[in-house]
């Protein structure tokens, strides 16, 4: 999930698109855009904006190593096991810590990012009207 800042006069939409481009190399017309889900506020005072794009059944990406340690492509299904979402309570908080176990990866993605591949299965997948904003990030993310 490529991110960043949105410049002057740019839209949440225009930057998710330029932040594709520049970070995986996709370049992909303004209809592509498919919709947004929820902001989801981070612990360490940023506020994501997902926006979701159609990039294509098998997309070529070219990550710009200047900005991308690694990419990859995590099948749907890979979302959509019975065992997502985890959630687990921390002294840390009154709010639960969700994380997507990702068999592939051999790993667990954590909030935020979890909350928003979450918020996208339940919404494009089952057309569930699901809010993430009160999923907690963990500990370490609080930085």
């Amino acid at each position: 999930m490529p991110g960043g800042r949105v410049d002057p006069g740019e839209t949440a939409e225009e930057t998710a698109r330029r932040e594709l481009l520049e970070e995986l190399g996709l370049g992909l017309p303004a209809a592509s855009v498919l919709g947004r889900l929820d902001d989801y506020a981070t612990r360490s005072g940023f506020a994501i904006t997902p926006i979701v794009v159609w990039g294509g059944v098998t997309p070529a990406l070219v990550p710009n190593p200047a900005e991308v340690e690694h990419a990859y492509v995590v099948p749907v299904s890979d979302l959509d096991r019975p065992e997502i979402p985890q959630l687990r309570t921390i002294p840390e908080s009154d709010r639960p810590v969700i994380s997507l176990p990702i068999p592939m990866l051999n790993a667990s993605i954590h909030a935020p990012t979890a909350a928003v591949l979450f918020q996208l299965r339940e919404v494009a997948i089952h057309g569930r009207d699901t809010r993430v904003a009160h999923f907690e990030q963990p500990v370490f993310a609080w930085r």
